[in-house]
């Protein structure tokens, strides 16, 4: 291992552990009330005397999302393929998608509830409609950037169009797909604790607003802690399947992500 890959692996720790003692020093310095901005070693105590309850409630959380993230890869899949392969698709959907993505999922919340109740459903759904969007987006892009000299040249040497999209368009949108899911799961971490906050007995959003009802800021910030560290392992996870499915798109690069 390199000297720059060792720095490359040390330097997001040792920004974080930085960030927290500046974030200790502050509050200590200026004596903030731990109600308005707790200091990190009190918000550390608070996660391992609440460790059993964030532990439930994250697990739920993190369920919720995955499942919600898999029905968005689902869909922006399909979404994507259809409007990127078909001029005809894409002048007909792409102004409805617009207009859905710029459609607040705080607001739809409520109409899912009325739908489907109070529970896990609503935080599926609306994990669901956040993450979809960059998918179908990027999906369609890389389909749409075929250039036409490639087309040209596939066709005069058989290839039907279902034979090009299949054979090349797709495997070439493997970048573009993996760049949105690496945005789509952190999206998807919203949706789900937006749904909780609202319409949910448990997960991590449920459990951040009874805290906050009750004043107990440092659990709080622990939810919130809780739920940036899954954000970043399943982003992690995202970038871990990028370098193995599409190595050939970088041509010996380093991976980014």
């Amino acid at each position: 291992m390199t000297n720059t890959r060792r720095l490359q692996i040390l330097a997001p720790w040792a920004v974080t552990v930085a960030l927290f003692v500046m974030w200790e020093l502050a509050c200590w310095l200026l004596s903030v009330a731990p109600f308005v901005l707790p200091r990190p070693s009190l918000i550390f105590k608070t996660m391992y005397d609440f460790h059993t309850q964030l532990i439930d409630h994250s697990l739920h959380t993190l369920f919720t999302t995955v499942i919600g993230f898999v029905l968005a890869v689902i869909g922006g899949l399909l979404i994507g393929i259809a409007v990127g392969a078909s001029r005809f698709v894409y002048v007909a959907l792409y102004p409805l998608l617009i207009g859905f993505n710029s459609i607040p999922k705080v607001a739809l919340v409520p109409i899912i509830v009325i739908w489907f109740g109070i529970g896990t459903v609503p935080a599926i759904i609306t994990a669901c409609s956040v993450a979809f969007f960059p998918i179908a987006v990027n999906i369609a892009t890389g389909l749409a950037t075929i250039e036409p000299e490639m087309r040209d040249v596939l066709r005069s040497l058989g290839a039907s169009s279902w034979e090009i999209l299949t054979k090349v368009g797709i495997p070439r949108s493997a970048p573009y797909l993996f760049a949105s899911l690496k945005i789509a799961i952190t999206l998807a971490f919203i949706g789900s604790v937006i749904s909780e906050t609202v319409a949910s007995n448990k997960g991590i959003g449920y459990l951040m607003l009874s805290a906050s009802s009750r004043f107990e800021v440092p659990l709080v910030f622990a939810g919130l802690l809780v739920v940036g560290a899954m954000g970043i392992g399943m982003y992690a996870i995202c970038v871990i399947f990028e370098s193995r499915m599409t190595r050939w798109a970088f041509r010996g690069q380093d991976m980014q992500g």
